[in-house]
């Protein structure tokens, strides 16, 4: 058994499948998700778990070279928008229907329990090196 980090099999297997570029997204509870990407639903209950405990657990784990937001974040959620731009400084803000389009070309979705609106960030991977 893993000493710690994700011990979600099925999301760590799919988090070592990532390489250079690949974009994961993290969502809320509503999210609508299109065919395509793998999808791994954490979702239990509404809040559970949240948004920023699975993106905090990601992001101990992942190299992220960007990410990019819906730009309603910022008045329908500004504790999320916070959060985002305190993890990502330059974060890449676009319409909530341009968000959801760039959705269908991610490799992974990590569906959270989060019950916020726009909650949702795309990240695209990076490298160590």
């Amino acid at each position: 058994m893993k000493k710690g980090g994700i011990i979600n099999s099925l999301l760590a297997g799919s988090l070592a499948r990532l390489g250079h570029t690949d974009r994961l997204v993290v969502c809320d509870a509503g999210l609508p998700v299109p065919p395509g990407p793998e999808v791994v639903d954490l979702a239990f209950r509404f809040g559970v778990p949240s948004f920023e405990a699975v993106l905090s657990g990601l992001l101990d784990e992942l190299v992220v070279e960007g990410a990019t937001a819906a730009e309603e974040v910022r008045s329908r959620n500004p504790g999320v928008h916070e959060l985002l731009v305190s993890r990502f400084p330059e974060l890449e803000l676009v319409s909530h229907g341009e968000l959801k389009r760039e959705v269908a070309a991610a490799r992974l979705v990590v569906r959270t329990g989060e019950a916020t609106p726009f909650a949702n960030v795309i990240l695209r991977c990076g490298v160590p090196f």
